[in-house]
């Protein structure tokens, strides 16, 4: 297991530099002269007609719903291996990086309720505050070497994982309307679909592949967001092989599809999302509700809910400090779990239609995400590994 989970904190790494590079791309381009062929470029249609079935988005949304679905499977399969057989299989050692995630989504999101308080339209944004951007936290720590124990970085990946799970849980239930019963009927049957493949014991992807694909255009005419589709289907991938020598279905497909996700389909989410047009940017648009609450939540919220979960988990017993760690390296993980980006722009974009809370949501995100990291990189710089 420790080979895999090495080529993947090598891979995440990695993914998260690419990611910080199309983000700022996507910054410079969105405040250069080439600001109104970047807005021309998302706002490309883009349709699929078979038959009576029709699907039209411009390319922004082909981007959201479409590539971010690879994301949303790949998640669904990380999530699935590490239950099954990873770090949360053991109930002992999955108990701090699920309080620790637990804390790190309540936290920010009170905070973030707290700002926004009386304001119907500004409190759909609650959540935007509580994901983890596990590509960019990994691509921080690689940057400090071997200075960081490898337990802290187990650690921050489980955190994030379960994380996403939370995350995910969330859409489905908050950011899901304008339901579809027949679209929803038909989905129910490709999900059966695809558990009846797992129960038959069919080891071959293009089976799951195929009835996934049926699954994300029924979810995305539901209502219901079509990227869980992705998360289902990785949950149906089966992760033991038909028989001893045999590659795992999942860890195959996990291991194919990581590079395209790492260095395509989320780096392109980065570059479409993350342009912010600066110029007009006052101090009263920074200090709009929805931008301080996600700013904070991210900054403030993350490092108190993560800190203090794991502080009362390991104080009661229920998880270890991580081997070769000390008070200074969780505190600075903490801060790390404060970089939302990905999933909080996603969110962010299910949260709000509107240009002007679109600002907002990206500001807040930017600004709360590069305090985390910067901040969180200088606090492991500082710590000392533990006493042997």
């Amino acid at each position: 297991m420790l080979p895999t989970l090495r080529d993947f904190l090598r891979l995440e790494a990695a993914g998260g530099i690419v990611l910080a590079l199309a983000a700022i791309a996507a910054l410079i381009v969105a405040n250069s002269p080439l600001a109104p062929v970047y807005q021309a470029f998302l706002d490309l249609p883009g349709a699929v007609v078979v038959g009576a079935l029709e699907i039209r988005k411009p390319l922004l949304l082909w981007l959201n719903d479409g590539w971010m679905a690879v994301f949303f499977l790949l998640v669904g399969l990380e999530i699935k291996r590490e239950m099954m057989d990873g770090e949360l299989s053991d109930l002992r050692a999955a108990a701090l990086p699920v309080v620790g995630a637990i804390g790190g989504m309540a936290v920010p999101a009170a905070i973030y309720a707290a700002i926004n308080w009386g304001d119907a339209l500004a409190l759909r944004g609650w959540a935007i505050p509580t994901a983890t951007d596990i590509a960019f936290a990994l691509g921080v720590l690689s940057l400090l070497g071997r200075s960081v124990p490898a337990s802290l970085k187990v650690l921050l990946t489980a955190i994030a994982i379960i994380d996403d799970l939370g995350a995910i849980a969330v859409i489905a239930v908050f950011y899901t309307d304008n339901l579809s019963v027949y679209s929803l009927a038909l989905a129910g049957f490709a999900l059966a679909g695809l558990a009846a493949l797992n129960l038959a014991g069919v080891r071959s992807i293009t089976p799951y592949a195929l009835v996934g694909a049926v699954l994300w255009v029924c979810v995305l005419k539901s209502g219901v967001h079509a990227t869980l589709a992705g998360v289902a289907t990785g949950f149906a991938i089966p992760l033991k092989p038909a028989k001893d020598g045999d590659p795992s279905p999942l860890r195959w497909l996990e291991h194919v599809l990581h590079p395209w996700v790492a260095y395509l389909v989320l780096p392109a989410f980065a570059f479409a999302n993350a342009g912010v047009p600066l110029k007009g940017l006052t101090l009263a648009a920074v200090r709009e509700p929805v931008t301080l609450g996600i700013a904070l939540g991210l900054l403030a919220g993350k490092q108190i809910g993560v800190l203090g979960a794991l502080w009362l988990a390991i104080k009661a017993g229920l998880g270890r400090m991580p081997e070769g760690a000390t008070w200074l390296h969780l505190y600075g993980l903490a801060l790390l779990c404060g970089i939302g980006f990905t999933m909080s722009l996603f969110i962010g974009g299910l949260a709000y239609d509107d240009a002007a809370h679109g600002v907002q949501v990206r500001i807040g995100v930017l600004a709360g995400s590069i305090l985390s990291a910067v901040l969180g990189a200088a606090a492991l710089k500082m710590a000392r590994p533990a006493p042997g």
